[in-house]
């Protein structure tokens, strides 16, 4: 059962030759890494190249890209995977044991990983434990918890939608629909670097905030500006 690892990158070199030399072991075990770039101009497609992934060029936009990836993937199982988050060493296998636990890559299966999220803050460690929770209650998950889904998962509910955000609550939303997810409780560890930037507690505030909108109805096109 083939793994392929899609990452969308936009201006990564900072964090690239870490993240691919961190999956240089799965790549050896016969895992495929696509890196799916949507216009870097720091040279992060001539990182990626060299470090040994396939890297293929899509139109700007995360979901574009994840499914840009998705359309050139081998693998049975596709994991999407953000340039600041690094996967548990036994990340492979244990997808493949969920996944084969369940019957095989042709079922309709999907799930994701915890997170914890790295950084000095405090409140980075609360803000993972409710993401977490959250996630184990709703069965909606988010990016920065390493989704991942048989392909014929992916096909079933047509990809990602087509929008600049919330793409991830999008798409958990078409899966549950169809199975609730795979929660595996190894951690992710995904770079605490936005939310220190920008004040952990004025983040929190915005993305709840931009959750409660996307939940009554405002266009996901609308919330991007006030993401961005």
């Amino acid at each position: 059962m083939q793994l392929s690892i899609i990452i969308p990158v936009l201006n990564e070199a900072g964090v690239l030759p870490g993240l691919l030399d961190h999956l240089a072991p799965l790549r050896a075990c016969g895992a495929e890494v696509i890196v799916v770039d949507g216009g870097s101009g720091d040279g992060s497609q001539q990182i990626a190249s060299r470090a040994g992934a396939q890297v293929i060029c899509a139109e700007r936009g995360r979901a574009r890209q994840m499914n840009a990836g998705a359309s050139a993937a081998h693998g049975e199982v596709l994991l999407f995977l953000h340039a600041d988050t690094a996967l548990p060493l036994c990340a492979g296998q244990a997808i493949e044991t969920v996944i084969r636990r369940g019957g095989s890559a042709d079922e309709i299966a999907w799930g994701h990983f915890a997170v914890r999220i790295d950084g000095c803050a405090f409140m980075l460690r609360v803000v993972a434990r409710l993401m977490n929770w959250r996630s184990r209650l709703t069965g909606i998950a988010t990016g920065d918890q390493a989704m991942f889904m048989t392909k014929r998962a992916f096909e079933a509910v047509g990809g990602f939608p087509d929008q600049p955000l919330m793409e991830d609550i999008e798409m958990s939303k078409r899966l549950l629909a169809r199975s609730r997810p795979i929660y595996l409780m190894d951690r992710v560890a995904t770079s605490g670097r936005r939310w220190e930037v920008n004040g952990v507690w004025r983040t929190i505030w915005l993305m709840w905030r931009l959750r409660w909108h996307y939940w009554r109805g405002v266009p996901a096109s609308e919330l991007a500006r006030s993401y961005r």
